[in-house]
């Protein structure tokens, strides 16, 4: 449990440095980019990529400042590109992936497994149940005839998701990216300038 709280109260100090606040605005910038490229299947499902800078946030800089980049730019998202009403239960679920992305990424190495894992589980904890409910609360329609076009969605989108983030996170740790902002997230420590 001691362990857990260390990576909460890690990640909040790094909401301190100027160097997150920056790489915060770089990743956002991209996330925005990727958003406006998002496909709409319908009004209950989206295809899109827009959520990879969220997972680069938090696996740099933890949990805390994962659910609060990912709140903020999915509020900013919507304000730029507005689709459908606004529901801050959507908002929530993104903190929460965004909290889940951190705890499992943060000062750990990345590994295939880790990473079909970790999507596998926010994929169905946020995407399928809470995302699916939300729609179901904003549309009034029935959560069970939401449930399996958006479950067909998540099951197709995992393994692709999961090796475009394994793959981009590895080749921008060998190209020395991460190195540049100050962070060595692999090693779990921060490089020196």
């Amino acid at each position: 449990m001691k362990k857990f709280v260390t990576l909460f109260t890690d990640s909040y100090e790094e909401l301190k440095s100027v160097r997150t606040i920056t790489a915060a605005a770089m990743f956002a910038a991209i996330g925005i980019i990727l958003r406006v490229f998002s496909i709409d299947v319908g009004n209950y499902i989206r295809i899109g990529f827009s959520g990879i800078p969220n997972e680069m946030m938090a696996y740099l800089f933890g949990p805390a400042v994962g659910g609060l980049f990912s709140g903020g730019l999915d509020i900013l998202k919507y304000l730029i590109k507005p689709t459908g009403a606004f529901f801050p239960g959507f908002t929530l679920v993104t903190i929460l992936s965004g909290i889940m992305y951190g705890t499992m990424y943060y000062k750990r190495p990345i590994t295939l497994k880790r990473v079909f894992l970790t999507k596998f589980l926010v994929m169905v904890i946020c995407n399928m149940v809470l995302n699916t409910l939300c729609l179901s609360i904003l549309y009034g329609k029935g959560f069970m005839v939401l449930l399996p076009a958006r479950a067909l969605k998540n099951i197709i989108m995992w393994p692709i998701d999961s090796m475009i983030f394994y793959t981009l996170t590895k080749t921008l740790e060998t190209m020395g990216v991460f190195k540049m902002i100050g962070k060595s997230p692999a090693a779990g420590i921060k490089s020196k300038p």
